[in-house]
């Protein structure tokens, strides 16, 4: 069973998509409203992100992503065999195969990419087609690799923006406060309601903070192929040994492992083993998450409002009954709830 199956189709008022970060809409990022959901009964209460602390506990444990999200879209001259297709092509990254190359999305009109085509960008930089993974998405391989790629990506590039966002919102704007190291391409936004003076607060309260790491691909798609499925996603995660020890000691005593954001569920859930042994290390993963994926390490989770075509909601249902979430989703439309990543908080414990 998934929830594409189990959650009926709901549409989101287009007044629900949050097109401007919180502070650019008067209020303070941990301001934002919040939806919280018992995972046995489906209860819903409502408040605002700064009283997260009212339904946490000493002993619990939150999980973030410390990924950094990094300016993902270039534009450039796309040209094959020496002769120009277009200029000012739109190329958006969607996830890092090693230092100088990237799988990426062409946002073109119509043009299939071929392998051995070329997109000059500015400066130094450009790139060839060395595979074609599907009509609009290809392999690319970078003139620069490591830092020099990089240094070029923060002088040229800018974040992903979809069609609901009003304004070219600087990066600054797609970033968590304790994010530290570049690498997502889309914003681990679940975590974005979080402020230093929140974080300290729940320490003061004696909730425990530890960091994974989930470098976040490309979420949509185009040309119809619409949200990708996870299991053709392939994301890099690592999960630091202070973490892996810090949870299996909040298990061991009796807290809850709440995970911010479907990243850092992945994450966790990939990094664990049958027995619900959490190994530190690295990796790729592509884990599909549904209604019916046994839960070995996250108890509870803080995440945004999602789509009805997306995986991140199938995910959810692993934590709720789909048709306790559904319930609650309309609820949350007819208080309006903001969508997307900017928009405002769930908390299912």
């Amino acid at each position: 069973m998934t929830v594409r199956a189990s959650i009926p189709a709901f549409h989101i008022p287009e007044e629900l998509n949050a097109a401007a970060p919180p502070e650019r809409r008067g209020i303070r990022r941990d301001h934002v409203k919040m939806m919280v959901l018992d995972r046995r009964t489906g209860s819903v209460a409502h408040g605002l992100f700064y009283q997260l602390d009212d339904y946490l506990r000493p002993g619990d444990l939150l999980v973030l992503n410390a990924s950094r999200t990094i300016p993902a879209v270039l534009r450039g001259t796309w040209s094959r065999s020496g002769s120009v297709l277009g200029e000012d092509i739109e190329i958006r990254l969607a996830s890092r195969i090693d230092d100088r190359t990237w799988q990426a999305l062409v946002v073109s009109t119509g043009i299939r990419p071929l392998q051995g085509d070329r997109f000059a960008f500015a400066g130094p930089l450009a790139a060839s087609v060395t595979e074609v993974v599907s009509k609009s998405m290809a392999i690319l391989t970078f003139s620069l690799e490591g830092t020099l790629l990089t240094n070029q990506l923060y002088a040229l590039a800018e974040p992903i923006r979809y069609e609901y966002i009003s304004h070219p919102w600087a990066l600054d704007y797609y970033q968590t406060v304790y994010a530290s190291t570049p690498g997502s391409v889309e914003m681990p936004s679940a975590g974005r309601a979080f402020s230093w003076e929140l974080l300290f607060k729940l320490q003061r309260r004696g909730v425990g903070i530890a960091y994974v790491q989930l470098h976040t691909g490309l979420s949509y798609l185009l040309d119809g192929d619409g949200f990708p499925d996870p299991r053709r996603n392939f994301e890099s995660y690592e999960v630091p040994p202070d973490t892996a020890e810090a949870i299996m000691r909040t298990k061991a005593d009796g807290g809850r492992v709440i995970a911010v954001g479907t990243t850092v569920v992945r994450a966790l859930e990939s990094a664990a083993d049958g027995s619900g042994r959490l190994a530190s290390g690295t990796g790729r993963t592509n884990l599909m998450i549904e209604a019916t994926t046994p839960l070995r390490i996250a108890d509870g989770l803080i995440s945004g409002f999602h789509e009805p075509e997306a995986s991140h909601l199938e995910l959810l249902a692993a934590f709720i009954d789909p048709a306790l979430l559904s319930d609650a989703y309309r609820e949350a439309i007819e208080y309006g709830y903001l969508w997307h990543e900017f928009g405002d908080m769930n908390v299912i414990l």
